[in-house]
């Protein structure tokens, strides 16, 4: 008989049916910032090249200044707050543009459609928050593991649930499930191509954001992790390795019981000590070296 695939309960149903709308009006509120920045763009402003974010404090002060006419780049740059203060030359070069009217009306109703946004995406907060006060111990040992936020961790606990050793068996039959597996395409004898199978996009997709996060953060095995796999098969190929370990991670994460035991930068080279001095040995004998090897500990 074929196996039943997964079918979460009504509660997790409608808790899914949140998570992922509450994804779509964050994914929405980006798109707006986005066209915000493409409409300053036009006018010539490049605010964006001096402020990490347009729509911080000093950033917001700033446009909505510009919306109610003001134009003197002067005038705008005091409006700089805290690290920004710092830039002031920057931001006078950078404000030194030529807004039109309509330019100022587009600001002020993307302006308003971001508030709305951020109230809806702040009361779709409260009533998922709600509904994950049973699984809280989860998300607390979710949100231990690198780049994984409370967000993601609560779209996780979402998508997969909590009892994911009796549902999934193992954590390669999880990975599968979210498309986070290499493809097996064999003929002939010859391996073909590897790519990743279809899977929970959601999921998957929350779990490449996350790889990503964690891929900025410093001395982590996944940091470690991506940056290796990057050098050789690119940044996008290594971002699904590195959700695949994070998915990997919080299977065993979520049966045991236990948070993220941290494994360090250079648990991999430990691992894998002489298959490395092989192939460092390897390269250098390649480029016309003579090689010998002496342990100093």
């Amino acid at each position: 008989l074929i196996q039943g695939s997964y079918i979460p309960s009504r509660d997790q149903r409608e808790l899914r049916e949140l998570i992922r709308y509450r994804r779509s009006l964050i994914e929405e509120r980006a798109r707006e910032v986005n066209r915000i920045q493409k409409v300053l763009e036009g006018a010539n402003i490049k605010l964006s090249s001096v402020a990490r974010d347009v729509l911080g404090k000093s950033g917001r002060a700033m446009i909505e200044a510009m919306i109610a006419g003001e134009e003197d780049p002067e005038v705008l740059s005091e409006l700089a707050q805290r690290r920004l203060k710092n830039k002031k030359e920057e931001l006078k070069r950078a404000l030194k543009g030529l807004m039109g009217p309509h330019q100022k009306k587009l600001l002020e109703t993307q302006l308003r459609h971001i508030d709305f946004l951020d109230k809806e995406i702040e009361a779709l907060d409260a009533e998922v928050k709600e509904r994950m006060r049973p699984f809280e111990k989860d998300l607390e040992l979710l949100d231990t593991i690198p780049g994984v936020g409370w967000r993601t961790a609560e779209q996780m606990i979402a998508e997969i649930g909590t009892d994911i050793g009796n549902q999934f068996g193992t954590a390669a039959k999880l990975c599968s499930w979210a498309g986070l597996a290499p493809g097996n395409n064999e003929s002939a004898g010859k391996r073909k191509s590897g790519r990743t199978r279809k899977g929970n996009k959601k999921l998957r997709s929350a779990l490449v954001e996350a790889a990503r996060a964690a891929a900025r953060t410093k001395n982590t095995y996944l940091s470690s992790q991506y940056h290796r796999i990057a050098a050789r098969r690119g940044a996008n190929r290594a971002a699904v390795a590195v959700a695949h370990s994070i998915l990997t991670i919080s299977f065993h994460i979520l049966t045991r019981k236990q948070p993220y035991i941290e494994l360090g930068v250079s648990y991999y080279e430990e691992r894998k000590k002489d298959a490395v001095i092989k192939q460092s040995i390897k390269k250098l004998e390649a480029l016309g070296y003579k090689v010998t090897i002496e342990s100093v500990a």
